[in-house]
C-alpha cells in the first residue's frame, strides 16, 4: 500500500515538474482593455502623421500644382533643388541669422533670470514685463514694428536722432543688413523671456545652502555663478539653446512681415523661400521637397546640439 502511494505521489511531483507554467491573467487589466486604450493614439497618429508624411513624399516626387493636373517626376524637384543658388542663398542666410541671434538671446535671458531669480519686493513685476513681449506674440510686435521703424516717423528714428546716432531719416526695412540688424534685435528682445524663465526656474531649484556655504568660503558673486549656478542648471541652458535654434532656422514670421524677404530676397529665410514655392509660384511638389531638405537641415543641426551638449561622464 506504501509503495503504491509513493508512486502515485512521484507521479504527481513529476506531472508538476514537468507541466507548463500557466500564463498569469490579470483580472483587473486584461489585454483587450489596454488594447483598447491605445487604439485612438494609434488612430490618431497614422492619420495626422503617418498618413500625410506618406503624401507628402509622393508629393515631392511629382510636380504637383497647387491647382491643376501632375504626374510622377521622380528626383527631379530634389535635383533641381541643388542646382538653385537662390535655395542656397536662403539656407545660408538662415544660418547667419542663427549664429547672429542665438548667443544674444541666451546671454541676455540669463542676465534677466539672474535679475528677478530673488525673492525682493518688486520680482514678480520684472518677470511680468520681461515675459511679457514674448506672450504678445511675434506677429503683433512684427505688425508694431513695421510702424516704429518707418522713416522720420516711426519711434525707432525719433529716438536715434535724439541720441545723435542717426539723422532719423533711416529706411530700415528697405535695405538688407539694416533690415537684418534690427529684426535680430528685435527678435532678441522679443523672445529672452522665455530663456529667462526656463532658466529662472533651474536656477530657483539650486538650495540656498550651496551659496550660503559658498560665502563662507569667501567666493565671489561670479565664482559662484560660474561654479555652482551654471554647472547646476546646463541643463536648461543646453534646452534653451536647442529650443533658440530651432525656432531660428524657422524664422518666417518676423521677416514676411517686416521685409517679405527683400529687398531682392537679401532676407530671405529658407522657410520663407518654400513658402513663395508653394503659395505664389504654385510649385507644391517642388516646395514639399525643399520642406524635406529643411526637416533634414535641422534634424542634423538639433543632432549635432545634443552630441555637443550632451553631458560627459567623468
Amino acid at each position: 500500500m506504501s509503495s503504491i502511494l509513493a508512486k502515485s505521489a512521484g507521479r504527481s511531483a513529476s506531472a508538476i515538474i514537468g507541466s507548463p507554467p500557466k500564463k498569469r491573467v490579470s483580472l483587473t487589466h486584461p489585454p483587450r482593455t489596454g488594447l483598447a486604450l491605445v487604439t485612438p493614439a494609434l488612430v490618431f497618429v497614422v492619420v495626422f502623421v503617418i498618413a500625410p508624411l506618406i503624401i507628402a513624399i509622393y508629393i515631392s516626387l511629382t510636380n504637383w500644382p497647387l491647382i491643376g493636373g501632375y504626374h510622377f517626376i521622380g528626383f527631379e524637384n530634389y535635383i533641381k533643388l541643388f542646382q538653385d543658388p537662390a535655395f542656397g542663398k536662403s539656407i545660408g542666410y538662415t544660418l547667419l541669422y542663427t549664429g547672429i541671434v542665438t548667443v544674444p538671446i541666451l546671454v541676455l535671458g540669463y542676465f534677466l533670470a539672474v535679475l528677478v531669480r530673488a525673492k525682493r519686493r518688486g520680482a514678480t513685476v520684472l518677470r511680468t514685463i520681461f515675459f511679457l513681449p514674448y506672450v504678445v506674440g511675434l506677429t503683433t510686435l512684427s505688425f508694431i514694428l513695421v510702424l516704429e521703424a518707418q522713416p522720420s516717423s516711426g519711434l525707432v528714428n525719433v529716438i536715434l536722432k535724439l541720441l545723435n546716432i542717426t539723422d532719423g531719416t533711416t529706411a530700415w526695412l528697405v535695405n538688407g543688413p539694416l533690415a537684418t540688424g534690427l529684426i535680430c534685435v528685435f527678435i532678441v528682445w522679443a523672445v529672452s523671456g522665455l530663456t529667462m524663465v526656463l532658466v529662472m526656474g533651474a536656477m530657483q531649484s539650486i538650495p540656498d545652502e550651496v551659496y550660503e556655504a559658498a560665502s563662507l568660503e569667501g567666493a565671489s558673486w561670479w565664482q559662484q555663478e560660474r561654479l555652482i549656478t551654471m554647472p547646476m542648471i546646463k541643463n536648461t541652458i543646453a534646452l534653451s539653446v536647442i529650443i533658440s535654434v530651432t525656432g531660428s532656422l524657422l524664422a518666417f514670421t518676423q521677416f514676411y512681415i517686416l521685409t517679405q524677404g527683400g529687398p531682392g530676397n537679401e532676407t530671405q529665410t529658407i522657410v520663407g523661400y518654400i513658402y513663395n514655392r508653394a503659395f505664389v509660384q504654385l510649385q507644391l511638389g517642388a516646395a514639399t521637397a525643399e520642406a524635406f531638405v529643411l526637416i533634414i537641415v535641422v534634424g542634423l543641426v538639433t543632432a549635432f546640439q545634443f552630441w555637443a551638449l550632451r553631458e560627459k561622464k567623468s
